[in-house]
């Protein structure tokens, strides 16, 4: 049907559209060919073709636009300034003293960049000595160089080049309303309101050290390499006789366990580092990648393994950038948090590293106050590295908690405090000796670290202080040596105990940024005291305790020792003092006094075999009666201190840069976030 209807209609219609083009629009006769000259005159047509009012509205909206732009450019500048600005000053902290202002900004060394071939170190050379050793300045590098005249190392040192990235710290304002004051002291207030485990984001990362920040190096001197050939010796006799394992008997060549956990090795690794050791470094090193191993069925001393082993993994980190020890610090961190499972968050003295237990001791509940409040500066960095803040939380929940406690005595604390009710115990006696000790020192080396920011725990530690000068110091017979003694009940004891004389360098360490400066003047007087406790001994070394005499008596010296109490066990804490008090007033006494004490060390306490051990009696110089033990602290502590005592450059571990925890193991300064 349908095609027969379509042949009857014909055809198909077709319908055609015609077009005439003029000869000027003809292709190729001058018409559209899309050049840029044929656009331009197109649009000057549609232009010439609008009215003169259209062509007026247009031209003012452009110059409206434009305007508008100009201001908006302005504005927004300005206000960038301003955030900016406000950002910055957020970061400075200052405090004012009367008569004295704050010189020395908090900073963060970035750590050195992690090197891949662990073997490679870099090269000695010499530094150019300071004007003067007690001259402020600026962060630098961490170089180390060896005599060319020694030859009975028979080793070449190499330099440990710089871990610090040089942080100038600007002049900081000030703000206008003071929170804290304290005897003479103002602090200001902070202007952030962040807790700093607050503001932890993402672990930090080792960066390198740019080439135009090195400095020139201060040569190695004799009694430096001195401090090097002691190492060297003591080394030895725990390689050859403890090599692994916890502490060297060096008379019996053997050793003796505590942890199991290599702690001679691990609280040497920075020293060994510092030094410029890098043979023995190396092998160390080795042996923490290859045989170092915390899952095991032990018990380990919460504040022992913290101070000693992860303190020296998080400091041999910093000053090697290398990786492995952050890996390590890690792993040990964790496997110490279950400390802190108990009712009060007050943690236990005791870790089962393997099983993930802790406990109390055997015989109480109760925790030493040293013991949970000098933890922190270790669990802090290790949050800031990780970015994982259970560490950090942890730790600074107990020192909250403890700043609230009852029992003090002006500032100063008794020596338990119970893991379940989280009070303190054993009220009425206070010292500044073991138990107590490092809860003050810490108190400032946390403000320190955090860039003295955290105004509670300065407050704490300023009032301590002024509780030691109300209650504990008094002056001896014949030389009116200023000691500090115990309070037991009401009850002032002569006795002190040679843990107390990392008191002065402590003092000092808070003048220097910005504290009260009679601290100073007292940090003077009780390292005066401090090296008597040596040189009016027969052997020159200090007993582990001594008792003043508080009455002239004839033919009686200042120091009295009991039978029980005149062992030495190689112990740091007045050459720490002695390195605090060099650093800082560039007196050279310090480091005479800090010489006497190696010679003695050498005399009486060196083990031909290899190793130096401590010893039972210091007032007899023909039978000292050696006690065949060397404790780990003699080469993470004691013999890294003398080192430094004696170098002329400030820089080699800067003060403004790093702050040493309790095992003398330095941890960077944070810079003010």
């Amino acid at each position: 049907m349908y095609s027969g209807a379509a042949a009857a209609a014909g055809p198909p219609r077709r319908d055609f559209i015609s077009v005439t083009l003029g000869p000027e629009e003809a292709v190729g006769v001058g018409g559209y060919n899309n050049s840029k000259a044929w656009r331009r005159r197109s649009c000057w047509r549609k232009w010439k073709q609008l009215s003169r009012l259209q062509r007026s509205v247009i031209l003012f909206l452009f110059a409206f636009l434009a305007v508008c732009g100009v201001i908006s450019y302005t504005s927004m500048g300005e206000a960038w300034k301003s955030i900016t600005n406000k950002s910055l000053d957020d970061q400075r902290t200052e405090q004012e003293i009367p008569g004295l202002k704050l010189a020395n900004p908090a900073v963060l060394p970035a750590p050195q960049k992690a090197d891949t071939n662990h073997g490679d170190y870099p090269e000695l050379s010499l530094q150019k000595p300071p004007k003067s050793p007690h001259v402020r300045r600026g962060p630098s590098n961490l170089q180390i160089k060896a005599s060319r005249r020694d030859t009975r190392l028979k080793t070449r040192h190499d330099t440990i080049r710089a871990v610090d990235e040089l942080v100038e710290a600007d002049k900081v304002e000030k703000t206008e309303k003071s929170i804290i004051s304290w005897r003479g002291a103002v602090i200001e207030p902070d202007q952030s309101t962040e807790t700093p485990s607050s503001k932890i984001k993402e672990p930090e990362k080792p960066s390198s050290v740019e080439a135009e920040d090195q400095k020139e190096p201060v040569p190695i001197n004799e009694r430096q390499l001195a401090v090097i050939e002691a190492f060297r010796h003591a080394w030895k006799g725990y390689k050859d006789f403890a090599w692994g394992h916890d502490e060297l008997k060096p008379l019996s060549k053997s050793y003796s366990e505590w942890f199991g956990l290599g702690l001679t090795l691990i609280d040497a690794l920075d020293t060994m580092w510092i030094l410029g050791l890098k043979e023995e470094f190396e092998e160390a090193r080795k042996w923490v990648a290859n045989d170092l191993v915390f899952d095991k069925n032990v018990d380990v001393n919460l504040f022992e393994s913290t101070i000693r082993i992860l303190g020296g993994l998080l400091s041999t980190y910093h000053l090697s950038g290398d990786s492995l020890f952050l890996e390590k610090a890690k792993d040990i961190g964790n496997r110490l948090m279950p400390a802190f499972k108990t009712p009060s968050k007050i943690p236990y003295s005791d870790v089962n590293i393997g099983r993930g237990t802790a406990h109390p001791p055997r015989w109480t509940s109760d925790s030493t106050v040293a013991e949970v409040t000098s933890i922190q500066l270790e669990f802090r960095e290790l949050s800031r590295l990780t970015g994982d803040e259970k560490f950090q939380k942890a730790v600074d929940e107990v020192m909250k908690h403890v700043h609230t406690l009852s029992g003090k005595n002006d500032g100063l604390v008794p020596m338990f405090i119970n893991t379940n009710s989280g009070q303190f115990t054993h009220l009425g006696v206070y010292t500044l000796g073991a138990r107590a000790d490092s809860y003050y020192e810490y108190l400032l080396k946390q403000w320190i670290q955090g860039g003295r920011k955290e105004n509670e725990l300065l407050e704490d530690y300023m009032r301590a202080i002024e509780g030691v000068k109300k209650h504990l110091l008094q002056r001896s017979e014949p030389k009116k040596l200023t000691f500090v003694g115990e309070l037991a009940h009401g009850h002032f004891s002569a006795k002190m105990d040679h843990l107390v004389c990392f008191l002065p360098g402590t003092l000092a360490l808070g003048a220097h940024n910005g504290l009260a400066a009679d601290h100073m003047k007292l940090a003077e007087t009780l390292i005066e005291t401090c090296y008597q406790m040596y040189a009016q001994v027969e052997t020159g070394l200090s007993p582990e305790i001594v008792h003043f005499n508080l009455h002239a008596q004839k033919g009686h010296k200042d120091v009295e020792i009991k039978p029980a109490d005149r062992h030495n066990l190689l112990r740091p804490e007045t050459v720490e003092s002695l390195f605090y008090m060099y650093r800082f007033t560039g007196d050279k006494k310090y480091q005479d006094w800090g010489w006497e004490i190696l010679q003695n060390f050498n005399r009486y306490t060196r083990v031909p075999t290899g190793g130096y051990t401590s010893i039972n009696n210091v007032q007899n110089p023909s039978n000292p009666e050696p006690r065949d033990k060397m404790e780990s602290f003699f080469l993470g502590e004691t013999l890294k201190y003398m080192f430094l005592l004696f170098s002329d450059d400030i820089d080699l571990i800067n003060l403004d840069k790093y702050v040493f925890n309790t095992e003398a193991h330095p941890l960077p300064i944070w810079v003010p976030a």
